[in-house]
């Protein structure tokens, strides 16, 4: 039995359930290994299965070692049917359900096929919060992905010119991520110049980056399950004074709040060591985003570092929780500016991860 399938027994023990039926696809790689586009993995504390079609049954045998491995077929025996089948054999009458990721349609269908034989009860975030602590391997693959990041970025910020277009942009960072050894980018790469600088998630268009204004590039190199994620706010050629002005405020709250990461502050404290001095500078308006996020598998996983919000819940970081820090500010019109780096939570405080220069101005 793997750690990880151990942690998640012991958390279904607390919950009073004898078995759980995972179908967010994320969360059967974390627990299994297996990546097929189809399937379920069940856990009970005698044995784990993973359940998938025909097409993927050696693939689930070759990467989840540990696991059983049960076909379905449609139409014939389905999950609902192994689902069943093995709680007779193992003796469980309850299972939980991941009620954020199974849908309504496919409750309906999981509970007629059950006609009443086993007991399904809804869970929230039981294996997203297992997946907020990483253990070796995964620090591992997430350290080659954040480094690739930084490569890339401090290859390519000095190749560009004002007269690519973002698209462009985008593309030689992409290649060069690829030719690095990424699987694929983390999530689509932002290049924005100018008044699309404005935008958070600006997709890159056929603007040229110009000379004299802000341009913001979030990016992540995808390697082995695990995701990097890096922002830099650069400029070509000369830019004006507001720019400095609104730059140095970005930087001097990210840096006030990668001093305060530490086990046990709550993220909405973090949150707020940012977004204060944002606010104090005048900019508290233009700053709408939360100040970071958890990453790892996803790009954005819990835990999210943001000011707490009616019925929302704030968590307290914990060491080996890996978080963004990347406060911004945009004024539509003009654009925007936004530093981010990753940090891993250590006992005693913080571990910076990214290490790309902070390139403020590129020679074009």
């Amino acid at each position: 039995m793997s750690q990880r399938t151990s942690r998640l027994l012991a958390v279904l023990e607390e919950q009073g359930l004898p078995a759980m039926l995972i179908t967010s696809p994320i969360n059967i790689a974390y627990l299994s290994g297996f990546t097929g586009s189809h399937g379920a993995v069940l856990v009970t504390p005698a044995e784990s299965f993973v359940l998938t079609d025909s097409r993927y049954v050696l693939q689930a045998g070759d990467e989840s070692p540990g696991f059983a491995v049960c076909q379905l077929v449609e139409p014939g025996k389905e999950i609902a049917d192994w689902l069943v089948e093995l709680a007779g054999r193992l003796g469980f009458d309850q299972c939980g359900f991941e009620a954020d990721h199974l849908t309504y349609a496919g409750h309906a269908a999981l509970a007629q096929g059950l006609a009443g034989r086993l007991e399904l009860h809804p869970t929230a975030g039981v294996v997203e919060g297992l997946r907020m602590l990483k253990d070796a391997a995964e620090l591992d693959a997430m350290r080659r992905a954040i480094d690739l990041t930084d490569q890339v970025m401090d290859a390519v910020l000095p190749q560009l010119r004002p007269s690519h277009t973002e698209r462009q942009a985008a593309w030689m960072l992409e290649q060069a991520l690829r030719e690095g050894g990424a699987e694929r980018p983390s999530f689509p790469i932002i290049v924005a110049a100018g008044p699309n600088a404005a935008l958070a998630h600006h997709r890159p268009g056929d603007d040229l980056l110009g000379q004299g204004r802000p341009i913001i590039i979030d990016m992540g190199a995808h390697i082995g399950g695990y995701n990097g994620d890096l922002t830099r706010t650069i400029f070509l050629g000369e830019p004006d004074d507001r720019f400095w002005t609104i730059y140095d405020i970005v930087a001097d709250a990210q840096q006030r709040a990668l001093a305060g990461v530490r086990p046990g502050v709550q993220a909405h404290e973090l949150d707020a060591l940012a977004r204060d001095h944002i606010t104090a500078a005048g900019f508290g308006d233009q700053f709408g985003h939360g100040l970071g996020h958890g990453i790892g598998m996803e790009v954005h996983e819990v835990p999210f570092v943001r000011w707490t919000t009616p019925g929302g819940q704030s968590v307290p970081l914990q060491a080996g929780m890996v978080t963004s820090i990347e406060p911004g500010i945009y004024l539509e019109g003009w654009g925007g500016v936004r530093i981010e780096d990753l940090v891993l939570v250590t006992p005693k405080g913080c571990e910076i991860l990214s290490s790309a220069a902070k390139i403020q101005k590129v020679t074009g």
